[in-house]
């Protein structure tokens, strides 16, 4: 209940914000914090007031005039483990960008990966009399959803209705204005740790910032790197970050399905820094100069200087063959992998009408990783960066900004989540026990 109230008043915060035209999206990741600041002109600010059923329709409106990224200190596993640190972290990059953009920053809107995210399928029916669906009707029909009892210490961080069904039609993504008797909704739930939220919001409250929404970088990354048409038909999107990776599967533009693995590129590099004994630093070096995970004849006898400052000579001047580097990498890779086919098993993703696989994320650059992947997860699978905003500078183009270019396209164009709509109290979801998993097999 808490945190319906809060996203509401995030929900108007943001509004205010798009109304002065400034705001900033942060991306609190395990190994890198960016944050970018994106000026919007008219046409947005009178969208942002309509009531279209968001659907992330072009992305006009809006330019990035500002751009900063800074090594994540204080998280892990996508959550802030050390608050301060985080807080430096995030002032770092704040004044970095503001400097850039020249422009008073006081609105935020931040996603990270961690928190444990759990999906649900909910289902609601109401009656109508044979008249017009009002925008009443719509908040009766999410209200009738039944809520499954998701645990203590957990909050909702999205709720989307994904499908409309008046009477017999299906597939309705806004049925406001139609005329029928029976009005269901399908509604996809995804909730989260409450304690990461909380951390979330107070760490950027601390930066003197008022947080106007908070999102699941899951989603951000899909919203980025899959085309329309894969969001349309049906495709996962795999967001290989340093601490985790997450998981989240497209259909009828709207996200059905998100999980995390708390796992990374992180956890490459400090493979490769405990086989080898060197610093994390050096690790790091090895695996984005010479590391893969495909090893061919020629790897054998190509030595790599493993280099450090021991003191010790003997020791400071080993060599690696890249094989061997290679032989380090790729059962944590592949390891990483099948937590994912374990995920998207798990969500039915086979039972969707098309299974388009797109790998992003930092960590989804290591070469090779493309075949191995499309090994381990099935054919369709591409390499996917995310598409180009207005402004963003070069360096911010890469796999490893899915999720923050992302966030400036949920920005400009949010989806309808359930607290967009007044919500009789009374009628608000009572947490039934019913747990309505794999829903979409059979409503699709």
């Amino acid at each position: 209940m808490e945190l319906y109230e809060s996203q509401r008043a995030m929900r108007n915060m943001r509004k205010a914000a798009m109304q002065r035209g400034v705001v900033a999206v942060l991306d609190v990741g395990t190994s890198k914090i960016a944050c970018l600041v994106l000026k919007f002109d008219g046409d947005v600010r009178q969208d942002a007031e309509g009531d279209g059923v968001g659907s992330l329709a072009g992305q006009a409106g809006f330019r990035v005039i500002g751009a900063a990224t800074t090594r994540s200190r204080g998280v892990r596993f996508g959550e802030i483990t050390s608050m301060s640190e985080t807080e430096r972290a995030i002032r770092t990059e704040g004044k970095e960008a503001k400097k850039m953009a020249q422009v008073r920053v006081d609105h935020v809107i931040a996603c990270f990966s961690g928190a444990e995210p759990r999906s649900y399928g909910l289902t609601g029916r109401v009656e109508l009399a044979g008249q017009q669906v009002s925008e009443q009707d719509v908040s009766r029909v999410l209200a009738a959803c039944d809520m499954p009892d998701y645990g203590e210490g957990r909050e909702v961080l999205h709720a989307q209705p994904v499908n409309f069904a008046l009477d017999h039609r299906s597939g309705l993504s806004d049925p406001r204005g139609q005329i029928g008797y029976s009005l269901a909704t399908d509604l996809h739930m995804l909730t989260v740790e409450a304690t990461a939220v909380q951390n979330l919001l107070h760490c950027v409250k601390r930066c003197d910032l008022e947080l106007a929404g908070v999102a699941s970088s899951a989603y951000m990354s899909g919203i980025s790197t899959l085309v329309e048409d894969e969001q349309e038909l049906g495709a996962a999107c795999i967001d290989m970050g340093g601490g985790t990776t997450t998981i989240s599967i497209f259909l009828k533009k709207h996200m059905i399905y998100a999980d995390a693995v708390r796992m990374g590129g992180d956890h490459v590099t400090s493979d490769i820094s405990m086989a080898l004994q060197i610093p994390t630093a050096n690790a790091e070096r090895l695996k984005t100069f010479y590391g893969g995970v495909v090893a061919t004849g020629m790897d054998d006898r190509e030595r790599i200087e493993i280099g450090g400052e021991t003191g010790d000579y003997e020791f400071d001047r080993r060599t690696v063959t890249r094989a061997e580097l290679i032989g380090i990498m790729r059962p944590r890779v592949e390891e990483i992998l099948e937590e994912v086919r374990h995920c998207l098993d798990a969500a039915g993703f086979d039972h969707l009408p098309n299974q388009q696989i797109v790998l992003t994320g930092g960590a989804s650059q290591i070469p090779g990783l493309d075949g191995l992947a499309s090994k381990i997860l099935g054919s369709q699978l591409r390499l996917g960066r995310p598409l180009r905003v207005h402004g963003l500078p070069q360096a911010a183009t890469g796999p490893g900004f899915a999720s923050a270019v992302g966030m400036c396209l949920f920005a400009a164009h949010p989806q309808d989540e359930w607290w967009d709509f007044d919500l009789p109290l009374d009628r608000y979801p009572a947490r039934s026990l019913k747990r309505a998993v794999r829903w979409f097999r059979d409503n699709w």
